[in-house]
C-alpha cells in the first residue's frame, strides 16, 4: 500500500510492477538479471478520489500517456528492492505535483514611494551619464 496523503492511499492491485533487465553499459551481471522496475498505474481502473483523477489526467507528463496510463521505468540502483522503492516514491511525487494547488496571485501596483524612488534614480543615472560627456567647444 502506498500512502499518498493522510486519506489517500493506493492499494498494491492497483500498480503493475514488472522487473526488466537494465539498460546502458554493465558487467557480467547484466544480462542475467533483471533489476530495472517497469511501474504501470491505470489512472481511469484506480480508486483514487475524482480530484485526484482529474488533475492527474489533465496534468502535462511525459509520463502519462494519453490513455490515462503512468508509466515509470527505474534504473538507477543495482538491486530491484531499490529500484522498486524509486518508481513508488516517484509515482507518489508525481501525484502530489499534480493536485498540488497553487495559490492565486493577485495583481499589486508599486507604492508612490517606490515610483518616485525609481524616477530619482533614473534622473540621477542619466545626470551621471551627461557629466561625463565632452563638453562643446
Amino acid at each position: 500500500m502506498l500512502q499518498i496523503s493522510n486519506t489517500v492511499t493506493i492499494d498494491e492491485w492497483e500498480v503493475e510492477l514488472s522487473a526488466i533487465r537494465s539498460q546502458g553499459a554493465g558487467g557480467q551481471n547484466v544480462n542475467k538479471v533483471a533489476t530495472a522496475i517497469h511501474l504501470r498505474f491505470d489512472i481511469n481502473r484506480s480508486k483514487l478520489p475524482d480530484f485526484y483523477k482529474q488533475r492527474l489526467l489533465a496534468y502535462r507528463d511525459s509520463r502519462i500517456t494519453k490513455d490515462g496510463v503512468v508509466v515509470i521505468k527505474a534504473q538507477s540502483h543495482r538491486t530491484q528492492e531499490l529500484n522498486r522503492e524509486e518508481a513508488l516514491k516517484r509515482l507518489k511525487e508525481l501525484i502530489l505535483a499534480a493536485t498540488k494547488v497553487e495559490k492565486k496571485r493577485r495583481p499589486t501596483k508599486p507604492t508612490r514611494s517606490a515610483q518616485r524612488k525609481r524616477v530619482d534614480k533614473k534622473v540621477q543615472r542619466g545626470r551621471t551619464k551627461q557629466l561625463r560627456k565632452i563638453p562643446k567647444l
